[in-house]
């Protein structure tokens, strides 16, 4: 079947649309799609989800919205590789439903798996709490299928693991935004099932982050091997617990003793006036399925400016994850927001969810900006409605290396046709 074009008009709280929506349902629709506006120097914005929708982009409408959501399903399932090939517009929960089948599953976590789109996961390198041992989109595909502006298909990488030939051209595509091509195909690294699962939640009632910071360092430098040690700021804590105190999730899966050894080492070494309870299995299960719904998803995001959203992502060394929240907490009174935020430590990754009204969300995100590039780290915001990107400024100064980014995305996509100024420095 061929594209559909329908015309659904222009004005989304979040910009990234289009004058006219085409759904894809095939390779070859992409392909047509691309080839035309290659030719007639029409500008494509890339959807699927829709969780992405307010994360880049300074450009409100390109000329055609071009959408992948019903280009889904299973292509190859190689059981005894452990390997998965998937179309992009597939959601991250009926993978892992399928893949449940057979007793294994794709190692990301990220937020809104109901809604999130495997192509747009690989795409923003998205990732949770538990990369912190299974890695993030980087560690995990293994090859794609991609179609240049000019239609042009390509394949990166292979269907096999041990895959060592030539360039790792993967990472070209992966977090770069749709800028360079459109992902028409992935293949994915799966791991069994774990036979045990278990989390551990640790309370600082005292708030002190120099123990919340030693405390860390301890388990890092240990033999256990958690597969998340995220810390959570007392607001959404006390969403998760009930609790409002700065709380590690510390989650383990292996083989029931292995987890409930470690967890025992944990409740060995306790700091005193630290609660602690666990979880096990199912309870674990539906505690990060709670948690994997926080934040803003593309689609609950309101018209009363009172109630305006934004989430940001803040990189910096592992260890400094208890100064991003404590920075993000100082700055609530004097912004008027409410935050929520957790940050990883041993892959320093902090999420910051912020609501308020505009002026004061923008004010917030350049302060809390400032506050971490003086430590060297660096923020993005991950969603933030239209009116605000260019404002706040979604990824901050353009890196010493911008040049680069340049050369790539001028020989992949010369007419700037593809997801125009998405990415880093209007790319």
């Amino acid at each position: 079947m061929g594209a559909i074009n329908l015309d659904i008009g222009v004005g989304h709280l979040l910009g990234n649309g289009g004058m006219q929506f085409v759904e894809a349902f095939s390779e070859d629709d992409i392909r047509e799609v691309l080839v035309d506006a290659n030719e007639h120097d029409k500008t494509v914005n890339i959807v699927s989800g829709g969780t992405k929708r307010g994360y880049g982009g300074t450009l409100e409408e390109a000329d055609i919205l071009l959408s992948l959501a019903n280009y889904t399903g299973i292509v190859e399932h190689s059981v005894g590789d452990l390997t998965l090939t998937v179309r992009p517009g597939s959601t991250l929960k009926e993978i892992s439903d399928e893949l449940a089948k057979h007793g294994q599953c794709v190692a990301l976590d990220t937020h809104w798996p109901e809604k999130a789109t495997i192509g747009g996961i690989v795409s923003a390198n998205d990732s949770g709490a538990k990369r912190l041992l299974y890695g993030s989109a980087r560690d995990l595909v293994i090859g794609m299928r991609v179609v240049y502006a000019d239609g042009k298909v390509i394949r990166t990488g292979g269907k096999v693991v041990k895959n060592v030939a030539g360039y790792d051209m993967n990472k070209l595509f992966i977090g770069a935004m749709g800028t360079l091509g459109v992902i028409s195909e992935i293949t994915i690294k799966l791991r069994p099932l774990p036979k045990y699962e278990g989390l551990s939640l640790l309370q600082f009632k005292g708030g002190s982050m120099q123990d919340i910071r030693d405390f860390s360092v301890s388990i890092l430098d240990s033999m256990m091997e958690p597969v998340s040690l995220e810390l959570l700021n007392p607001s959404i804590a006390e969403k998760m617990t009930g609790n409002r105190f700065y709380t590690l999730a510390i989650a383990f899966e292996d083989r029931e003793k292995a987890v409930l050894d470690q967890e025992n080492w944990i409740t060995n070494q306790l700091p005193s006036g630290v609660k602690h309870f666990e979880l096990h299995e199912e309870e674990a299960q539906q505690w990060w399925e709670k948690f994997r719904r926080v934040g803003p998803n593309g689609h609950n995001d309101q018209t009363n400016d009172a109630d305006t959203q934004a989430a940001l992502k803040i990189g910096s060394n592992n260890l400094d994850i208890p100064a991003n929240l404590e920075a993000a907490e100082s700055l609530v009174n004097q912004h008027h927001v409410a935050v929520e935020a957790h940050g990883g430590l041993g892959h320093g990754i902090s999420r910051v969810y912020v609501k308020g009204f505009p002026e004061d969300i923008a004010s917030y995100c350049k302060a809390l900006r400032s506050k971490v590039e003086a430590k060297h780290g660096y923020v993005i915001c991950t969603h933030l409605p239209f009116s605000l990107r260019d404002t706040v400024g979604v990824w901050g100064e353009k890196p010493s290396y911008f040049s680069l980014f340049e050369g790539i995305k001028q020989t992949n996509d010369p007419k700037r046709i593809l997801n125009r100024q998405r990415f880093v420095g209007g790319i």
